[in-house]
């Protein structure tokens, strides 16, 4: 079994963090546990959407210290664990930390597939792409008010990969890989999409691929060349590094 730590995703809202979690728990044996599932369950006993229900919860911060002491108690508990949780970076401080990202319309169409759920209920494409936006950036300013944690800034992170055109079997993958083999490389190690990453017209040519993150953007500073090629090659990851 790889290494024994708790892993916690954290992610962009249809980034795909569920089916990967599900996904590495079976694969590592462990339990999953998902926060983003007890606020759903919490939303629809409110009877309000996801999007309402994080509006009132900047407005009741009961809710919050609810959850966080939870997370809380679940990291303190030392149980190996797989965590669901758009926080639980914050909270686990031994775990290893992932951050999935994704395309925001790619995200807005996996959450219109869903089945049926009153509680994330969208007209269209653009609907669901507004208020995703508006749900991610009031969760950015509570955590922001709260704790001081900006769940934006990838240096949180010991792993972000961009699950726009990539299986989750191969972000599974990417993570164990990292489980059996610890503090190989400085964090954070990006596996982006290439398609995704514009290169700067400055940008040198030389191997490694180089990028700065002007959040929700990569721009490539170095490694012109490799990033041309990655993405004329179709890689739905290639590695890169943050300046």
């Amino acid at each position: 079994m790889s290494g024994a730590r708790t892993v916690v995703l954290n992610g962009d809202l249809g980034s795909g963090k569920t089916t990967v979690s599900v996904a590495l728990a079976r694969r590592l044996g462990v339990r999953r546990v998902s926060i983003g599932d007890l606020y759903r369950r919490m939303a629809a006993e409110h009877g309000m959407t996801a999007l309402q229900f994080n509006l009132h919860s900047e407005l009741d911060d009961k809710i919050d210290h609810y959850i966080d002491q939870l997370q809380h108690d679940i990291a303190a508990s030392g149980e190996r664990l797989v965590v669901d949780s758009r926080l639980a970076w914050h909270f686990f401080a031994d775990a290893l930390k992932v951050h999935l990202i994704t395309d925001p319309a790619e995200a807005a169409r996996r959450v219109l597939g869903r089945p049926g759920d009153p509680v994330e209920n969208y007209g269209g494409v653009a609907e669901a792409r507004e208020q995703l936006a508006a749900r991610s950036e009031s969760e950015r300013q509570r955590f922001l008010t709260r704790y001081g944690a900006d769940k934006t800034r990838l240096l949180n992170y010991d792993l972000v990969c961009d699950t726009t055109r990539a299986a989750p079997a191969e972000i599974v993958e990417r993570i164990v890989a990292l489980l059996g083999n610890p503090g190989a490389l400085p964090a954070p190690i990006l596996y982006l999409d290439p398609r995704r990453v514009r290169a700067e017209a400055t940008a040198t040519d030389d191997g490694e691929i180089v990028v700065r993150h002007q959040a929700p953007h990569f721009v490539a500073v170095r490694g012109g060349q490799r990033l041309a090629a990655a993405a004329a090659a179709g890689e739905p990851l290639t590695r890169m590094r943050l300046r």
